[in-house]
């Protein structure tokens, strides 16, 4: 009778162990809801982006980059990588995308203002337009993302689409009231158009990668450093080493780069592999990310002007 019982319950913990291994396998091959077959012909894209990993801006990018699987049915994957996690530099950055060693980067357009001329028209530049809409109709009602296409090609390169982020602010160690207060003054600021208006008030102007700007206003290398807006400025420090936020004019919070610009742009070779259909779901995805990166980094903004402790000045006049 002993014995008999014992048997009854081996097999039933071998018809468990059974039971538990088929439903294990069938949950794997659902989620997230691509069989194991699909999974095996999934094409995986390295994106690198410049935003520094724990800002909030590279939190919104992995979070669009992991839900692309999803989006093109398992057939494209997007693996996402933070500023210097492959290609070490901007520069390294351009080459690994042309080369093929990344399949695409999220970079601040302008940052080609050396190798792509054209680029400074791309993004945010001083005095032009100041509204995320007013970029948007250029590219996509008036042909300017046609445009931008023609010149990426020409560097065996594929610009999927602008990327709205916000305007641009500089904090400063020292108060700054007027255009006349800039002089002598050294500033981090991108290159291009931007640098060349600052070292016109007598700015000596430095570039410097996002990561590359806490410790040098720390040490005093440089007195002021624009990047982008509040929220990732705040995640990255910047409010700890300055005491100065610099707005442009009253009811301006910049006029120097009201609405910066970042990108989606992929190597030229592997875009004409994706099917007609997929670059289209791509391109899509890329006006979907524009809109909840700005529009998660607007939020962020008040979120760490609320957080206080800082002057917010107001460039009044030139004088």
């Amino acid at each position: 009778m002993t014995e008999k019982i014992k048997n009854e319950q081996s097999n039933r913990r071998g018809f468990l162990k059974k039971t538990v291994g088929v439903a294990a396998a069938s949950t794997v091959a659902t989620v997230p809801f691509i069989s194991n077959a699909q999974a095996a012909k999934t094409k995986t894209w390295k994106i690198q982006s410049v935003w520094d990993a724990g800002t909030v801006g590279y939190t919104v990018f992995e979070e669009w980059c992991n839900q692309m699987v999803e989006a093109t049915g398992g057939e494209l994957a997007f693996k996402p990588f933070s500023a210097k996690s492959v290609a070490a530099d901007n520069n390294s950055l351009f080459d690994a995308v042309r080369n093929g060693v990344l399949q695409g980067m999220n970079p601040f357009t302008l940052y080609w203002s050396g190798k792509i001329p054209a680029s400074v028209f791309l993004s945010s530049y001083p005095a032009g337009p100041d509204q995320p809409h007013q970029w948007d109709t250029m590219f996509y009602a008036l042909g300017m993302l046609e445009e931008a296409q023609k010149i990426y090609s020409k560097f065996g390169l594929h610009y999927v689409g602008p990327i709205h982020h916000d305007a641009n602010i500089i904090h400063s160690k020292k108060p700054v009231n007027t255009l006349a207060d800039l002089k002598g003054m050294k500033i981090r600021v991108p290159g291009g158009m931007v640098a060349e208006v600052f070292q016109k008030f007598g700015v000596s102007t430095v570039s410097l990668p996002g990561s590359d700007i806490f410790p040098a206003l720390e040490k005093g290398t440089i007195d002021a450093a624009d990047y982008v807006g509040p929220a990732v400025n705040w995640d990255l420090g910047f409010g700890q080493v300055t005491d100065n936020i610099l707005f442009g004019p009253p009811g301006v919070m910049s006029i120097y780069q009201p609405v910066d610009l970042m990108d989606l742009t992929v190597n030229a070779r592997a875009w004409k592999k994706l099917s007609p259909k997929l670059q289209k779901i791509v391109e899509d995805q890329v006006r979907n990310y524009s809109s909840k990166h700005f529009l998660t980094i607007q939020k962020r903004n008040i979120e760490a002007l609320d957080q206080g402790g800082i002057m917010l000045l107001q460039c009044k006049s030139i004088g």
